[in-house]
């Protein structure tokens, strides 16, 4: 499952444990994270799965549940 994988990512990305997040955790508001979090997230999410999400897809990428879909509407 994407989410549980996108969980992982960033959980190592941010020295957080998993439990701490989920599909409705808001990456910036609640994670802190800045523009370079957020493209080596996307890096990360692109090698795992061989997929490349469009730069202009990002700024719609709000929560962790978005970027699972996002993910998971490529597969």
């Amino acid at each position: 499952m994407v989410l549980d994988k996108l969980k992982e990512i960033i959980a190592n990305q941010f020295a957080i444990d998993t439990d701490a997040i989920s599909a409705d955790t808001d990456i910036v508001a609640d994670l802190g994270a800045d523009s370079l979090d957020v493209v080596e997230m996307m890096m990360a999410l692109e090698e795992e799965y061989g997929v490349t999400i469009e730069d202009s897809k990002i700024p719609d990428l709000k929560t962790v549940g978005d970027v699972a879909a996002c993910v998971e509407s490529m597969l």
